[in-house]
């Protein structure tokens, strides 16, 4: 009796100190966002007031209409869906088609190119920067979205390909078989049979890509030049002028540009989750 019950208290002491701990996390995590929030409808005068106060005095959606009526301004929106979005597609059909290659077919150089892969995603983005910023002006893309799109699928693309890969290995290579009795050939046994199975996969590295390409802010900042090609990240730092910060507008701009990213992980949380650790274990 005594052992049970001392066993009860030592779960009970767990679960109070596991949610002692995720609520202090979740108030770390949740505070400097809606901070964010709350200060973007604040005026400018009293953001910079002592003591600060965190709920607004004065409530004011200045700072939005300032934004959403402002043509440059909106301009850094556009700049970053339009870049996110081609990102997306050709780092999906790159991903898709090499996992596949790579999880079903023996090829020459097969470990060697897994390799090159992997080493890839090793290399830190910011080593790479002068020798991008180098190609890009020889390549006479500078200033310019090209420039932006290739520059991130030179990141997301190996990413794509290793958690395609691992997700493919996760499919019987039975269905393979099937498809091709019944007169399929290769790419009917992809894109109509391998590719709907793997959606959340597909999802996974979706969502993740547009993340990367949504809020990169060195390249964008370092391979354009004109405002009319910079994104939401880099529009935000030009808010920040020589003499004045324009700090309620660079708050309403940051909850915007978090708004694409949270709606597109609230649609697609549960394929996202089961897509990142299908992906990541290889059979």
């Amino acid at each position: 009796m005594t052992t049970t019950r001392s066993r009860g208290r030592s779960v009970g002491a767990q679960r109070v100190a596991l949610w002692i701990g995720l609520t202090l996390g979740a108030i770390f995590a949740g505070f400097p966002a809606l901070w964010m929030l709350l200060s973007s409808f604040k005026p400018n005068t009293e953001i910079f007031q002592f003591p600060p106060t965190f709920l607004p005095d004065t409530f004011t959606i200045g700072a939005y209409t300032d934004i959403l009526t402002n043509p440059e301004k909106l301009r850094f929106f556009i700049n970053s869906y339009l870049v996110a979005g081609a990102v997306v597609l050709l780092t999906l059909l790159a991903g898709i088609m090499a996992g596949y290659a790579l999880s079903r077919f023996q090829f020459p150089l097969k470990s060697l190119l897994n390799t090159v892969v992997i080493s890839v995603q090793a290399v830190p983005p910011i080593t790479l920067l002068i020798p991008y910023f180098g190609l890009v002006v020889w390549l006479k893309l500078y200033d310019s979205l090209w420039a932006l799109m290739l520059t991130y699928m030179v990141a997301t693309i190996p990413y794509a390909i290793l958690m395609m890969t691992g997700y493919f290995n996760t499919i019987p290579r039975e269905l393979d078989e099937a498809v091709k009795v019944d007169g399929g050939n290769t790419m009917r046994t992809l894109w109509q049979v391998l590719v709907p199975i793997a959606r959340p996969g597909i999802v996974s590295v979706g969502a993740y890509t547009f993340m990367v390409a949504w809020n990169e802010f060195l390249f964008a900042l370092t391979l354009t030049q004109s405002r009319e090609n910079r994104t939401v990240p880099v529009g935000i730092q030009l808010l920040m002028g020589e003499h004045s910060f324009k700090w309620s507008e660079m708050m309403a701009m940051s909850v915007l540009g978090c708004l694409p990213v949270l709606v597109l992980f609230l649609i697609f949380q549960r394929q996202f989750v089961s897509g990142m650790t299908a992906g990541a274990v290889k059979s």
